[in-house]
């Protein structure tokens, strides 16, 4: 599955930042950067370019950050 979804919810406007990185740490894609209003919200990852192999989002909203795996299977 090259697509992916990540969903999240803010509460407030915010600066959003939403980043996507290797296992080494590398940043590959920047998904969101940029304030965002209230309520919820959903960007869709295209890891059409990508190795197959797992990696990293970082979510960053106000003084909220939240890291979570994926996996790209081609």
């Amino acid at each position: 599955m090259d697509r992916s979804d990540v969903r999240y919810q803010l509460s407030e406007i915010t600066p959003v930042q939403l980043s996507v990185y290797d296992l080494l740490g590398r940043e590959v894609a920047v998904l969101v950067n940029e304030m965002k209003a209230p309520g919820s919200h959903q960007v869709t990852f295209d890891g059409t370019g990508l190795a197959s192999g797992a990696y990293l989002y970082r979510l960053t909203g106000g003084r909220f950050v939240q890291m979570r795996r994926m996996v790209v299977v081609k």
